[in-house]
């Protein structure tokens, strides 16, 4: 990763396009790399030569006598790789190119970045862009702004890497009004070379990036997204806004950098399983970003509240309540403290309401006491302006406890006129502050979710003792007939096989096979068809439930094969399943789903009837790691139903969690499945046990084939 030293910390800039021509790019980034006093030496390059912003202009890259470590490329997209070329052979490895006319406009532009990107690796370069901002770095000293935003960054301990240039830019525009900082910045464009992940592995151990947050619409490689993430979230906090969540946001962003969004399920399970904090609007993006710019990672969920009003506080104590934390018991001591100088009419519960006609003092005081109490983690200090008190004078008083005491959280929430928040944009802040109680909760909730995700031990992907050989024999029929779909027999040996538990079963192909077992399985059983070509059961009247004795499952099977004769159905036909009949009212539902971005997705959720209707699943990227299986289980509303509710039998949770996991080995063995239900896995009443009453698998055929040297190349070999 050293070599994008060369970009992120450049000793010298050639701005290669570099203009006399005000507003242009090439003008603008002359002018930001001086105003902004960069450290090193800028070489602007002009076919034209000449001065250009005070400085020696060169014909090209060739004929600039010093070394150069960062090209900026801003002229027409045609004489990009001409100009590639001259700085391999000026020995330049860092570029940023700005130019756009790349894949973004179509099939030419596309074929015009496949060669960029095909220089870039033959010259062992690293590449921002193409069609960028540019990049920043406001280490004191580096002092680089290379891109063409119109204001100046604003020093911080972010890395921020965004997608969208004009984006970029225009946060870059607003940073003092957010009272953030930037440390480094990056336009990654259309991510020819460096992307996302790129910017995560360099700022991983990065002293000076504390935090980093990024605006993507796609992600070009997960499972790599992924380990990178899931590493570096567990040393400092990742924050994403993911676009193109809706249909036509994802459109939108296939042609707005030449991306291709993936579902946003998988996007959401897949930052999630990373670790990553997932914003959905920058407005929240920022607001996170500020409470953890100016608040270390607590040590528990405990929180207090320091009001001077009794309403705000308690919607407070709603607002954290609702999170999930806790509101911290104030010890004795502290209370007693607490008393010795706020009038009677005080409260010192939690939350502690110092009364209206609390002056500054009682701020300062009480912040001072709360903040030494070893039951409390975090301090929310709420602000209503009365009695002439200054809404500054209080922010500032506040601000100096915390600056003795830096070691807990703290948050404002100063109800009070915009101007206090503009008056705190020239100030250099230590905590950050909101308008509403709900936005310093949701701030601690994203401080505990870290604390929890960072404690959390890393999850194992466990390996269990299956029988590979015997799917793969089954697949191989299939495939052998045509068949991408699975009879539900086939499906359902495909899951024993892999430790799965189904009910007991059996095939029969006749009356006297039926008979013989339901008799051995033993009453009450299900009788279900299974065909070739027919996969939707019970739209035909395939499927024959609570069947009492033998006398009836004859009847069942006359009647059925009559149906299926009657509707042309018959030839298809494989035989009939006989199950042992589960007795359980609890319906869940787990499955693989394939996203073509992105690959296969677990499900987990409510099932049955209730699938389509309630959508109360949950998705995650495979493969699980036990954590994962744990987290889907717990993270649906129906969890509440296996513990069980109104005196059922609770689940057995390792098992279903177990089946979670066998699933994933199952699809990463078999990387061709596309698509496994089990609907319902039927939770027993009488063991709890989570068993697969039925399922349908599918696979992509030409994709099986060809895994299983099944396709036409080595049938004719």
């Amino acid at each position: 990763m050293a070599n994008l030293d060369k970009i992120m910390k450049p000793k010298s800039i050639a701005v290669v396009g570099a203009s006399t021509k005000d507003h242009t790019i090439g003008s603008d980034i002359m002018k930001r790399l001086q105003e902004y006093n960069f450290n090193g030496k800028i070489y602007p390059i002009n076919p034209k030569g000449g001065i250009i912003e005070g400085l020696q202009a060169y014909t090209s890259v060739l004929e600039v006598p010093g070394e150069i470590d960062l090209a900026i490329i801003v002229v027409n997209a045609k004489f990009v790789l001409d100009t590639i070329d001259q700085c391999h052979q000026k020995g330049i490895t860092g570029l940023c190119v700005i130019t756009a006319g790349f894949k973004e406009t179509g099939a030419e532009g596309a074929e015009l970045e496949k060669q960029l990107l095909s220089k870039v690796k033959e010259y062992g370069m690293r590449c921002v862009g193409p069609n960028c901002l540019g990049v920043v770095n406001t280490n004191p000293e580096i002092r680089m702004d290379g891109c063409f935003a119109e204001s100046l960054p604003e020093r911080g301990h972010i890395g921020f890497v965004s997608q969208s240039g004009a984006l970029g830019g225009g946060i870059l525009n607003i940073l003092k009004d957010l009272n953030l900082g930037f440390a480094q910045f990056i336009s990654i464009g259309n991510q020819a070379d460096v992307n996302a992940e790129t910017a995560i592995e360099y700022w991983e151990n990065e002293s000076d990036v504390e935090q980093i947050l990024l605006y993507m619409e796609s992600i070009q490689n997960p499972s790599n997204f992924r380990k990178l993430a899931s590493r570096v979230t567990k040393k400092k906090p990742i924050l994403a806004l993911k676009a193109g969540r809706s249909a036509a946001g994802a459109s939108a962003a296939s042609s707005h950098t030449g991306s291709l969004a993936g579902a946003d399920k998988a996007a959401a399970a897949l930052l999630k399983q990373s670790g990553v904090i997932r914003e959905f609007s920058l407005k929240n993006l920022f607001s996170t970003a500020k409470v953890f710019a100016n608040c270390p990672i607590p040590k528990g969920d405990r929180v207090a509240i320091i009001t001077n009003s009794g309403g705000p506080g308690i919607m407070a104590t709603d607002a954290v309540c609702e999170y999930g934390m806790q509101m911290a018991k104030i010890t004795d001591a502290t209370k007693e403290k607490l008393r010795s100088f706020l009038p009677s009419a005080a409260s010192v519960k939690n939350p502690i309401d110092m009364i209206a006609s609390a002056p500054i003092e009682h701020y300062q005081q009480t912040l001072e006491t709360v903040i030494a109490d070893e039951n409390v983690d975090m301090i929310m200090v709420i602000y209503l302006p009365f009695l002439g008190l200054k809404d500054i004078d209080v922010a500032k008083a506040v601000m100096e406890i915390k600056a003795k005491y830096p070691q807990k959280p703290v948050i404002g929430v100063f109800m009070t006129k915009s101007e206090f928040f503009s008056k705190l944009s020239d100030m250099n802040v230590n905590m950050p502050f909101f308008m509403y109680a709900e936005e310093a909760a949701d701030g601690m909730n994203r401080l505990n979710q870290q604390r929890l995700w960072m404690s959390q031990p890393e999850g194992k992907i466990p390996c269990y003792d299956v029988d590979k050989s015997k799917v793969e024999s089954i697949i191989r029929k299939s495939l052998s007939e045509g068949r991408d779909q699975l009879t539900t027999l086939e499906s359902i040996d495909v899951l024993q096989a892999y430790g799965i538990r189904a009910c007991k079963y059996g095939l029969a192909t006749n009356e006297e096979e039926v008979a013989t077992l339901g008799n051995s399985i033993g009453y009450p059983v299900v009788m279900k068809m299974t065909s070739k070509t027919t996969s939707h059961k019970t739209d035909v009247g395939g499927v024959r439930i609570n069947i009492q004795s033998e006398s009836q499952l004859r009847a069942e099977y006359r009647d059925l094969i009559a149906k299926l004769t009657e509707k042309g159905l018959i030839d298809g036909l494989e035989g009939v399943i006989i199950q042992e009949m589960v007795k359980g009212s609890r319906e869940m539902v787990c499955g693989i789903a394939t996203d073509p971005q992105y690959g296969p997705m677990m499900m987990f959720g409510l099932g049955g009837v209730f699938v389509e209707a309630l959508k109360d699943v949950t998705f995650r990227i495979a493969p699980l790691t036990d954590l994962d299986a744990k987290d889907m289980i717990k993270s649906v509303k129906a969890y509440k139903l296996l513990q069980g509710a109104r005196g059922t039998t609770p689940a057995q949770m390792d098992q279903i969690e177990e089946t979670l996991l066998r699933l994933s080995q199952l699809v990463s063995d078999f990387k061709f499945i596309d698509e496994l239900d089990i609907n319902p896995l039927l939770i027993s009443e009488k063991t709890g046990e989570g068993i697969a009453v039925d399922g349908r698998i599918k696979v992509r055929l030409a994709e099986a084939k060809s895994a299983l040297n099944m396709d036409c190349a080595s049938c004719c070999a």
